[in-house]
């Protein structure tokens, strides 16, 4: 609560502040709001409900992983209710520490799932959404006029060799990157491999895993179709493409609880870029759809906590697993800073080592 109340101070102080500065907040939340109460109410139906199924869904596609894991240990609500909480915290808190709550209350739900199978199957569940991601971002980059003249300068006959040395320095990289990943895959898969066991059977992961998540995905579309309808923004295959592009770019590079903010001002880019809308229509847009979607996602959670575990069950699992989700969390980041100092004394070791060496000491 204290945290909160914090949050609500600061958004206060900085409301003032921009106020002091000139800027009409009053005024454009008065008309965000009558916005809001404008869109039809068909509209809104729709949305809930799509956002509903893409809750559902992609909590189908973890279940269809767990299951082929653990077996007789796993239900489908419980899963389901578990990613919901996650969707939820996520909308409000930073760094994501939602996703880790859900995968702690797997390893409670679940009596034979480790932390490591629960990491497993995340990483599992990530395959299409990594896909489907790479797929709108190539998308985004091709869709730009001249994209590759403006990426490299030129017609790329006319550049041959530094084509050739771009391709040969992203394999090497890709290569790198990979290395680098396989090593700390192979660390965690001893503990791990039960939860991914389901990609040793091709089929039955797309059809237990890979197709619910597209379904997921393919909600999360019909979401983002219905709000840029309802602002009267072009709905087309281009604008979907650029606004979920452009969501996850916010996600990535987001520095806020819920990516607020920063998503505001990708979105409000990309439809400037693909559709020439204006910035405070793109803004609205945006705004209502993340007040709308995340407010729906923590009535979602609730009700399903409530009705697969109970209040005062739910209730102790979600905080237990909050509260260990946040000591993963501050572990590893522990972790990496340990890391980062090891590496950085073995180099000023190594630099001392080459000039006594020199010195001949």
């Amino acid at each position: 609560m204290r945290k909160v109340l914090a949050w609500i101070v600061g958004v206060a102080v900085f409301w003032v502040v921009l106020n002091l500065l000139g800027v009409d907040v009053t005024g454009w939340i008065s008309n965000l709001w009558d916005q809001i109460k404008d869109i039809p109410k068909g509209y809104l139906v729709a949305a809930l409900f799509f956002q509903t199924m893409q809750t559902v869904f992609a909590g189908v596609s973890y279940y269809g992983i767990l299951k082929f894991a653990y077996k007789d240990e796993v239900t489908l609500w419980p899963i389901i209710a578990a990613y919901a909480v996650g969707v939820a915290m996520n909308g409000f808190l930073p760094a994501n520490i939602g996703t880790f709550v859900t995968l702690l209350m797997f390893v409670a739900i679940i009596p034979s799932c480790t932390v490591g199978g629960a990491i497993a199957a995340y990483i599992v569940q990530k395959i299409f959404f990594t896909i489907a991601g790479t797929f709108v971002y190539l998308y985004m980059f091709l869709s730009v006029p001249n994209s590759f003249d403006v990426s490299f300068g030129g017609n790329l006959k006319a550049y041959p060799w530094l084509t050739i040395t771009i391709v040969a320095g992203g394999v090497v990289l890709i290569v790198i990157l990979g290395r680098i990943l396989w090593s700390k895959v192979k660390k965690l898969w001893e503990q791990a491999k039960q939860g991914g066991a389901i990609l040793t059977e091709p089929k039955t992961y797309l059809k237990r895993a890979f197709l619910p998540s597209f379904l997921a995905w393919s909600c999360k579309l019909a979401v983002t179709g219905i709000f840029l309808a309802a602002f009267a923004i072009p709905v087309t295959f281009n604008s979907i493409m650029w606004v979920v592009g452009s969501g996850s770019l916010a996600n990535v590079a987001s520095f806020t609880p819920g990516a607020v903010g920063v998503t505001q001002a990708t979105n409000a880019l990309a439809l400037k870029t693909c559709c020439d809308v204006p910035n405070s229509v793109a803004v609205d847009y945006s705004t209502t759809q993340q007040l709308v979607t995340t407010a729906w996602n923590q009535i979602v959670a609730l009700v399903l906590v409530v009705l697969i575990f109970g209040w005062t069950g739910g209730k102790q699992l979600v905080t237990t697993s909050y509260t260990d989700a946040k000591e993963q969390a501050a572990d590893m980041k522990e972790q990496r800073a340990e890391k980062k100092t090891a590496k950085k004394e073995a180099k000023a070791a190594e630099k001392d080592a080459k000039r006594r060496a020199k010195r001949g000491e």
